[in-house]
């Protein structure tokens, strides 16, 4: 069985017409995942409400208190933008508390059974900074899990894969500066949000960016992630491996330019439990929607095997 937390709270972050980061995003996944072949070995889980989880301080390590401010007031407002990207609606503030709370969740079940769990949340998280959110993200759901799980028992060392088709810079950020957290991200370059250097490693080299061009397909990925991911995170030997698991670099999703196919993410996802089985998987981007659905049906039948 593979748990997948999921509440369709989640849907309640509107975010526009003609939003690419929509609702629709999650209902499509769900509908997939409940019509495959797989799905009596799916463990549906709710997330933890935001009131029976002590969520603050975890938030505070990570965001400063005007920035939490001003998100939940403009939600209590009737909504607005952060930026000309980033919006938020009236319920955005709970339900990106929830997502939170979800991530956490997650991290708390691998630990528990030593084996994967995918997180279905949204908002994503992994271009939020610590003073301000872009790029569709809200709180840095991925950066938050991994100080949660080196607040428990046994765990040293976190690692954090970015798959995502866009550098987390967010995650980046907040994470480069901890000894115990290692951060590897795989992301089309150049573009948005244009940070993700090879030279960027990190105040404890703790952090690998690999940047991979426009027109790249699995042909490049694969002998990136044999020669750079593998050996990166065999040094680090991490006690849990999070995967901020976006699916925007498929030659079908209309905001990049890289060619990979649904498929290509469970080889992917082969990769990554050829690391460890503490793996929590989270959703970050993936705009087509049909792209979307296949590719996390990919990583959760890899999981499965």
């Amino acid at each position: 069985m593979l748990p997948v937390i999921y509440s369709d709270e989640f849907l309640e972050h509107k975010t526009g017409y003609l939003h690419p980061e929509k609702p629709e995003r999650l209902s499509a996944i769900t509908t997939a995942l409940k019509a495959a072949v797989f799905a009596s070995e799916i463990e549906w889980r709710s997330p933890t409400p935001v009131d029976k989880r002590l969520l603050m301080p975890l938030l505070l390590e990570v965001h400063s208190q005007n920035y939490i401010q001003k998100v939940q007031e403009i939600a209590s407002s009737g909504g607005g933008f952060l930026d000309t990207d980033t919006a938020v609606s009236p319920r955005s503030y709970d339900v990106a508390l929830l997502a939170v709370s979800a991530w956490l969740d997650g991290v708390d079940i691998v630990l528990e059974t030593g084996n994967p769990a995918f997180v279905m949340a949204r908002p994503p998280g992994h271009h939020a900074e610590k003073d301000y959110g872009m790029g569709f993200c809200l709180f840095a759901n991925a950066a938050i899990a991994a100080l949660h799980a080196l607040t428990q028992p046994g765990i040293n060392r976190v690692a954090i894969l970015d798959w995502d088709v866009h550098h987390g810079n967010g995650t980046q950020a907040i994470v480069e500066t901890n000894s115990q957290i290692a951060y590897c991200s795989m992301h089309q370059y150049p573009c948005y949000p244009g940070t993700g250097k090879v030279s960027e490693r990190g105040f404890h080299n703790n952090v690998l960016n690999l940047p991979i061009p426009p027109g790249s397909d699995i042909g490049i990925y694969q002998p990136v992630f044999e020669k750079k991911v593998i050996p990166f995170f065999a040094d680090f030997q991490p006690d849990l491996l999070i995967v901020s698991a976006g699916y925007d670099a498929n030659a079908a999703d209309p905001l990049a330019m890289i060619n990979l196919q649904p498929q290509d993410y469970g080889l992917f996802t082969d990769y990554c439990l050829g690391i460890t089985r503490k793996i929590l998987f989270g959703l970050e981007g993936g705009y087509d929607l049909e792209a979307l659905s296949r590719s996390v049906m990919a990583t959760i039948e890899r999981c499965l095997v």
